[in-house]
């Protein structure tokens, strides 16, 4: 079979970029499809990836459309990317909650910028995959936009859609704890379980020997050397919860911090600003813009591609092609996903959200069944899962009552009053990707 991939928020383009290098790399012969909303972003990833296809001479077939529905028909995976209003709209998912003495350090999973980024984000997946539904339904579905949880559990309960959310975050801390316990990468073994951005390892192996005892020693090291390294340095918060829990959080502090408001009121982080001095979110913004005014002059120049510009680089694309080449093999290795609770997590909601071990074979993607999760694992995640279902009615239903619902479970505010002033300013910075609330 030959396959048909397409990119749906190809615009993101060291996303493209970096899926593209994978593809070449394989050398498949493909059909590649991308597809943006903008025609500007689109017209960039075009140029790189023809760049890079012709660079190689690679066997892939390139087309690019703002027409989603266009490029669908006969496609065997499909993968999106998207991020409605891109970075304008995160700023505003960031700054307007600082006005409120809210600092978040990524504004993209939870807190108010999460819960506020969910409301545009749900309803525009909705409609991607009714167009699957419609026009390639037996194509595999991935989802990499944020808020992880409540865009798959938004599409699954809307549509019945088959989308499993992939995330490098697992992959990267399995990594990032390999290094601290001194071994290769490939010498480890981990279960991680929990909700996107705060999934627990609660069992990691280095040659099939427990490492969590070394863990808990390492957490004892990296609390004492606070004051003489920055706490982002050694993510001390994250060694603080493992010593607490007996297991480690992914993805480390710029994230777990987030799911955790009541530590860090105003912001403050062991003497830092969240989101200031500490994880700035506006450096996080300008980078993001820097890269994609070098991907758009790279995409632009005469110039050929620097034989580095195909190397496999780290990032959000680096599973996705391998878990594709694993199901179309029948190979069955073991990956992060996040799909609906069917019952690996016995002590979890049925169809909640889980990230959480999972088996790339000939059937698709399989959760692996777990041990219930301790009592206090679950109660960091009880009170967010129903935050999920929360912000998936209010995006549904276009509901402002139910927004301001999800602000309060969330437990940043101060008060209800804070609550619906901040609901109120979001809803009418972001009106124009909002269109379910206008009758509101």
């Amino acid at each position: 079979m030959k396959e048909k991939f397409v990119l749906i928020g190809a615009g993101s383009a060291m996303f493209t970029r970096g899926m593209v290098a994978d593809l070449i790399q394989r050398g498949w012969e493909c059909d590649l499809a991308l597809v943006d909303i903008d025609p500007e972003a689109l017209a960039v990833a075009e140029g790189l990836t023809r760049k890079m296809i012709e660079a190689r001479k690679s066997p892939i077939t390139l087309t690019a459309t703002t027409d989603r529905r266009e490029a669908l028909r006969g496609a065997t995976a499909v993968i999106c990317t998207i991020g409605v209003g891109g970075r304008r709209a995160w700023e505003q998912d960031v700054f307007i909650p600082r006005k409120y003495g809210i600092y978040q350090p990524v504004g993209d999973s939870v807190m108010p910028g999460g819960t506020s980024r969910a409301l545009r984000m749900i309803n525009a997946m909705v409609a991607i995959a009714e167009d699957v539904l419609d026009l390639c339904p037996n194509a595999l579905f991935f989802n990499y936009g944020n808020p992880m949880g409540p865009v798959c559990r938004g599409v699954r309960r809307a549509t019945g859609a088959n989308m499993v959310g992939l995330c490098h975050g697992v992959f990267h801390v399995a990594h990032h704890l390999s290094h601290v316990l001194g071994a290769d990468p490939s010498r480890i073994n981990y279960s991680a379980v929990g909700m996107n951005h705060l999934t627990w390892f609660t069992e990691v192996r280095i040659d099939g020997r427990d490492a969590m005892p070394r863990l808990m020693q390492i957490a004892d090291e990296k609390i004492g050397q606070l004051g003489e390294h920055g706490p982002d340095e050694l993510d001390v918060f994250s060694w603080q919860m493992m010593k607490l829990f007996g297991a480690f959080p992914a993805v480390l502090d710029r994230h777990i911090t987030e799911f955790f408001p009541q530590f860090f009121r105003s912001g403050d982080y062991y003497g830092k600003k969240l989101g200031v001095d500490a994880f700035s979110f506006e450096g996080t913004i300008a980078g993001g813009d820097a890269i994609f005014e070098e991907m758009k002059e790279v995409a632009a120049s005469d110039q050929p591609l620097s034989e580095d510009f195909f190397e496999l680089i780290g990032g959000e694309h680096e599973q996705v092609m391998e878990i594709i080449e694993n199901i179309r093999t029948d190979a069955g290795r073991i990956y992060s996903a996040n799909l609906p609770n069917t019952g690996q997590v016995p002590n979890f909601p049925l169809d909640a959200i889980v990230e959480g071990p999972a088996v790339a074979d000939g059937s698709g993607m399989r959760p692996i069944v777990q041990p219930p999760l301790p009592a206090g694992i679950v109660g960091t995640l009880a009170t967010r899962l129903a935050w999920v279902e929360t912000t998936v009615e209010a995006a549904l239903e276009g509901s402002r009552d139910k927004f301001v619902q999800a602000l309060v479970l969330d437990g940043s505010v101060e008060s209800l009053d804070t609550a619906e002033k901040l609901a109120d300013e979001l809803l009418a910075a972001q009106a124009e990707y909002l269109p379910q609330f206008r009758c509101t």
